[in-house]
């Protein structure tokens, strides 16, 4: 028989936890840990010395940048959530834009073909295919049941090998959510927030890929575009957000815009649970730009592939008592 130089797997001995066999959404994409990183990979392969970056993003944006001392400066954006661009942008600068909510699509065609150096934060709209030539960034748990994740478009690789990330102690507060329910898990989940700080660029983990590598990517894609449109027919009306949404684009969340007092408070008192996107912006900004309005009255639905329309009938319920 022919040897082998490569070490032989184990077999037999206790079973690991059965996960099913499939393929990524994105196989030909760089697997990364996560989605800021994905940003210094980017930076690091192109040598950008200033980045322009919305004042409505998160905060972790920050990280890569204070990391490789990169000089930032913030934009606006207008009631459309499209840059305002009131300045010229410098040969060296790269320009840093959000496919909101998986609903601008359009927004990251047009500047795509009007600033030379644009890279596409897809981080809310895993389904966006990225643009050729744009370097573009995905953060897949925003959409599904893993700790970490990221995948990359970029013409040239790093000239170095990365090291491999591991998740096997960031999972306790998804398996908490099954066994005990959400609320039992949000700490373990705020703790895991906490531990994709400031860590060093990897590959993604085998165990993060693996269950990536199971995913009914077309069901879960069927099921929020049908939560989606539930929830736009019925309150399109009174959603100050006006926007226009592909029929192939695939969102994160409805993201519906009012100026009901304290709507989130009483959603999430209903168990609803409605994020706050993002907090940082208040510090960022004052109350007369919008993107502090914005954020203090954006209630960003659930519509995602553990709900039915039965859940959606339930939350526009609530959502009526209120507005």
């Amino acid at each position: 028989m022919p040897k082998t130089k490569t070490t032989p797997r184990s077999i037999g001995g206790y079973f690991e936890l059965q996960l099913t066999p499939g393929s990524e959404y994105y196989p030909n994409l760089i697997r990364l840990n996560t989605g800021r990183n994905a940003l210094e990979y980017i930076l690091k392969q192109k040598g950008y010395t200033k980045i322009y970056i919305p004042y409505f993003t998160c905060d972790v944006i920050l990280e890569p940048l204070i990391r490789l001392n990169v000089e930032y400066r913030f934009y606006s954006i207008n009631e459309q959530l499209e840059p305002v661009i009131d300045f010229a942008i410098e040969p060296y600068a790269c320009f840093l834009y959000t496919d909101y909510f998986g609903v601008k699509r359009d927004a990251v065609i047009r500047l795509s073909k009007q600033i030379k150096h644009l890279i596409v934060d897809n981080s809310q709209s895993f389904y966006s295919e990225a643009l050729p030539g744009i370097d573009t960034f995905y953060s897949c748990r925003k959409f599904f049941g893993v700790p970490d994740g990221a995948y990359l478009q970029i013409r040239k690789k790093l000239n170095r090998k990365l090291p491999v990330d591991s998740s096997v102690n960031r999972f306790s507060h998804l398996i908490k959510s099954i066994e005990l329910g959400t609320e039992a898990g949000y700490t373990d989940f705020k703790a895991n927030n906490e531990d994709l700080e400031n860590n060093e660029i990897r590959s993604m983990s085998p165990l993060t890929q693996k269950i990536l590598s199971g995913i009914d990517y077309a069901e879960c894609a069927r099921i929020r575009k049908r939560n989606f449109d539930f929830l736009h027919k019925h309150l399109e009306a009174t959603n100050l957000f006006k926007f226009d949404i592909a029929d192939d684009c695939v969102p994160m969340v409805y993201p519906f815009l009012h100026n009901a007092r304290d709507l989130k408070v009483h959603l999430i008192q209903k168990k609803i649970f409605v994020a706050t996107y993002w907090p940082n912006v208040f510090k960022w900004t004052n109350k007369k730009m919008y993107e502090n309005y914005f954020t203090q009255h954006l209630v960003p639905l659930p519509i995602d592939h553990r709900y039915n329309l039965q859940d959606m009938f339930y939350m526009l319920t609530i959502l009526q008592h209120f507005i």
